[in-house]
């Protein structure tokens, strides 16, 4: 039986590292591939009127997952990296938005989850290399928009025009393993070039309490910082309270997936940087 067991689990090991090659951009553990199946299972007879309400739900289903980062920054070459025991904030949002995807999907499969991921996480939807990841959330929210997965409503909610350049990635390369190489880092200089083309809309901090009553539920919050280069720093979903009130679902820093305790206004309140909210609905 000692025997038997051994075989079993060479051929599981074997049949994991053999699924890794053959779809070669993907990059994920037996433990991840094994906790798709006990997430999907456990959300399948969820009940939500609206889009936003499974988003919500989708979402707190990882309350006190660890928050850990740079999760997709790993290997020699970019792949779709798929890690559901730790997450950071953009792959927190990227995840339960797979998952709201997959389980609206007729296949609820592992294939359909990670199609739908690469999509979400990927310049028009396919991964061709680290550049064409999108590191830079306005750049992430246009992209989703244009695919149809998103509406951006900051100015909609009375979002104000932010001038400034978002080079960030190009003025830090050091900080940044996959930018050593050169070609990546002409093509992340190419897509800056493009980015100050656009127009950046944020809704002011305080302007946020006036305007929260037109913010859903799983509506996706991102936090416009005052840091040079950066338009980002911060994302996650608007969760409504019983208290009447918007909050913010998120993997926090901080230490895991959590909500905050104040309301989104004030909880920004308290960052430095924060100059005000970007706001997405899914779609």
């Amino acid at each position: 039986m000692y025997f038997s067991s051994m075989i079993r689990n060479f051929l599981l090991v074997l049949f994991f590292g053999i699924f890794t090659i053959s779809f070669a951009q993907i990059t994920c553990s037996p433990a991840d591939r094994a906790l798709f199946n006990i997430k999907m299972e456990s959300l399948e007879d969820i009940e939500a009127t609206t889009l936003g309400d499974s988003i919500v739900k989708i979402g707190t289903s990882f309350l006190g997952t660890p928050y850990v980062e740079k999760t997709l920054e790993i290997g020699a070459t970019e792949t779709l990296v798929i890690n559901l025991r730790g997450l950071d904030c953009t792959t927190f949002v990227e995840n339960v938005l797979a998952f709201t995807a997959t389980l609206k999907n007729e296949r609820k499969t592992f294939d359909a989850f990670t199609k739908n991921l690469e999509t979400i996480r990927y310049r028009n939807g396919k991964l061709n290399g680290y550049p064409s990841r999108l590191h830079y959330f306005t750049d992430w929210i246009r992209d989703n928009e244009k695919i149809g997965l998103v509406k951006d409503i900051t100015s909609d909610l009375g979002g104000i025009k932010l001038e400034k350049p978002i080079n960030f990635m190009g003025t830090h390369r050091d900080l940044y393993p996959f930018l050593k190489d050169d070609e990546n880092f002409k093509r992340i200089q190419e897509t800056e070039a493009e980015l100050a083309k656009e127009v950046l809309c944020y809704l002011p901090q305080n302007e946020i309490q006036n305007q929260e009553h037109q913010i859903q539920s799983g509506d996706i919050i991102a936090l416009a910082t005052s840091i040079k280069g950066l338009d980002v720093t911060h994302t996650g979903f608007a969760i409504k309270q019983p208290n009447g009130r918007i909050h913010l679902l998120h993997a926090s820093s901080s230490g895991e997936v959590k909500i905050t305790k104040e309301p989104l206004a004030d909880y920004l309140k308290n960052i430095k940087s924060n100059i005000g909210i970007l706001v997405a609905r899914p779609l």
